[in-house]
């Protein structure tokens, strides 16, 4: 990981990927307000969780409990459960951002699955961190800001599927992952994951599938490392 800086056109390309997925992925905040007033909470706690956790499988699994009768403790612990991806994705980013003192804990707020894919497969420092930011910080003012709409407008805004929010999110990490399928051991890595995703989806909450394919990914790096791509 080199400090070169960015050009004009390499910047502006990689603000206009990022913040296409922080559109996409943030609007999908409004999924998330209806459900939780649906399952019980008040639009200042659902509001909180968007602000606290930021973690969308998180949050999703904690109000599907609550929603299904589970104590809330419960749902908090499930919620920390799916939410422990994220200590690895830290691990990971650490050395290529090089943020210290009270920027890496503002990071640290931001780390979610797109704004990593967005960072990590950057070539240098400067490109790493432009990608990391740009897609953390417009998904979490974004995620917020649909959340509150989603959590005050309740069921008077109907399924948010019927827009096909949900299928934006997925569009987005398709897109993501697309470039990185050049190789066969990644094809193969990636078909596997996906089954196994697929398998565990009717078994396991929601979320789970996610970490389980993450999984899979991880077991295959550590059986090929130190294989070329």
């Amino acid at each position: 990981m080199t400090d070169a800086p960015l050009d004009r056109s390499e910047r502006a390309a990689i603000i206009r990927d990022s913040l296409g997925v922080g559109i996409a992925t943030g609007a999908y905040g409004v999924s998330f307000g209806a459900v939780s007033v649906s399952a019980g909470l008040s639009v200042a706690q659902t509001c909180a969780l968007s602000l606290l956790v930021f973690t969308g499988a998180s949050q999703f699994a904690l109000v599907g409990v609550v929603a299904a009768g589970g104590a809330p403790l419960s749902g908090a612990l499930t919620a920390l459960l799916l939410g422990t991806r994220n200590t690895l994705y830290g691990l990971r980013m650490a050395p290529l951002l090089r943020f210290t003192g009270w920027r890496r804990i503002g990071a640290a707020q931001v780390l979610i699955d797109e704004s990593t894919a967005m960072g990590v497969t950057r070539e240098t420092t400067a490109a790493a961190r432009l990608g990391f930011l740009t897609t953390g910080v417009s998904i979490f003012v974004l995620w917020n800001l649909f959340t509150a709409v989603g959590a005050v407008a309740g069921n008077e805004i109907g399924d948010p599927r019927t827009y096909g929010l949900d299928a934006a999110v997925g569009a987005a990490f398709l897109a993501l992952l697309w470039p990185r399928l050049r190789s066969r051991r990644n094809q193969l890595v990636a078909a596997a994951a996906a089954v196994v995703a697929l398998a565990t989806v009717p078994i396991v909450p929601a979320g789970v599938p996610v970490l389980a394919a993450a999984a899979v990914a991880l077991l295959a790096g550590v059986l090929t490392t130190g294989e070329s791509p």
